[in-house]
């Protein structure tokens, strides 16, 4: 029975917006919608505040919301951070999210071109210590490189392959080539 009036009621909310142009029905957002955006913006203020904070300070964002940020990077309780996250989301709510963001999106796809760049690098020391043509191939892709030092980076790289032990790190001289694959 409660149900039947709630339903009219709407019908009769619905039918009267109808009448004044259906502007305001279209309006209506629903609760699940703006809980949702809720989320949505709390989610945002934990990524910027997972941001370093040289990166944090680039970004274009009112002060008492940078502020906020930058209380809830430093605290550590639990009960502390959930409140000050709901503070930050109301501020968020204030200020065009969009920025933010990109600003996150851009940190992020940074990172994941900068693993990835690590990665190459990795197989080409890799290829370049188990492979003489591989040599001919980098300097073919990098001119500028010093050909003398590549050669006795990878010769020490191969010398200490052979006299490392399997499960030790990583010996000195293949970080070296690394290091100078990565800075060419």
């Amino acid at each position: 029975m409660a149900r039947r009036s709630k339903m009219k009621h709407s019908q009769n909310a619905h039918h009267s917006d109808a009448r004044d142009g259906g502007n305001s029905a279209d309006e209506i957002v629903s609760k699940t919608a703006l809980k949702r955006d809720a989320d949505a913006l709390k989610k945002l203020g934990v990524a910027i505040s997972e941001l370093p904070a040289s990166r944090r300070k680039q970004i274009e964002m009112p002060e008492d919301l940078r502020e906020a940020i930058d209380a809830y990077a430093r605290m550590t309780a639990h009960g502390a951070k959930k409140r000050q996250m709901l503070y930050i989301g109301k501020l968020l709510r204030g200020v065009d999210a969009a920025p933010l963001r990109q600003a996150v999106e851009d940190f992020a796809a940074g990172k994941a071109v900068n693993a990835q760049r690590l990665h190459e690098m990795e197989r080409w020391r890799d290829r370049l210590i188990s492979d003489d043509d591989a040599v001919t191939e980098w300097v073919g892709m990098h001119p500028d490189t010093d050909v003398q030092h590549l050669r006795s980076l990878i010769r020490a790289a191969r010398r200490d392959r052979k006299d490392a032990d399997a499960s030790a790190a990583a010996p000195k001289s293949f970080k070296a080539l690394f290091k100078y694959l990565s800075g060419a």
